[in-house]
């Protein structure tokens, strides 16, 4: 017996406990059960292909620099604020970052708080229950920074303007740098507009 359990089938080795050695035939994770030959060939197809991603879109010169972009040039770190949207943004926000899009190529990344960020994107018109955490988070971005509103809920408060718990757009709370247009913004946008910001 090459291990302590007292099953019919020893879960280290893939062999029976009674008897001599067998070629390994199968993975065994759990209760799942896998061929070995078809899972080797996937990750062997895998590793030759290696990274796919879109192309990247060309560099556009006549995009608005937000002020400040020139201090944040190489690498700027992104703290996304969700203050009352309906989600479409973030889904757009994910495939920017997504592997596909592949936005950390260009130097651009996400980080947990605000006090690790150089930017902020907000999401959504801003509720009057997040009109003070959206100032709070802003404030607490070190100088210089950049606010980008990321789509038309944000820039202008869209299709919720005149709702009874909007506070208003973004600018009317804190000060924005730069804008995304779009209901929601397509990935191409997003990556466009922190593109201004990397330089890359």
């Amino acid at each position: 017996m090459c291990c302590p359990s007292r099953s019919s089938c020893c879960r280290i080795c893939a062999r029976p406990e009674r008897g001599g050695r067998q070629p390994i035939t199968a993975l065994r994770i759990g209760a799942l059960r896998f061929r070995a030959g078809p899972v080797l060939s996937l990750w062997r197809k895998i590793r030759r292909t290696g990274r796919v991603a879109e192309p990247p879109p060309p560099a556009s010169t006549g995009a608005a620099v937000p002020a400040g972009a020139a201090l944040l040039r190489g690498s700027v770190q992104v703290r996304h604020v969700d203050a009352g949207s309906c989600n479409g943004c973030e889904v757009e926000i994910g495939s920017a970052f997504g592997p596909v899009y592949d936005l950390e190529r260009y130097g651009a990344r996400l980080v947990a708080s605000p006090r690790h960020a150089d930017a902020v994107l907000v999401t959504g018109v801003v509720t009057r229950n997040m009109a003070e955490p959206l100032r709070r988070t802003v404030d607490a971005v070190p100088l210089p920074r950049v606010v980008i509103a990321v789509g038309d809920c944000a820039r202008n408060c869209g299709v919720f303007a005149g709702a009874y718990g909007v506070v208003g757009a973004v600018a009317d709370v804190v000060a924005v740098d730069g804008e995304v247009a779009g209901c929601p913004p397509r990935p191409e946008a997003i990556v466009e507009a922190l593109r201004t910001l990397t330089g890359r």
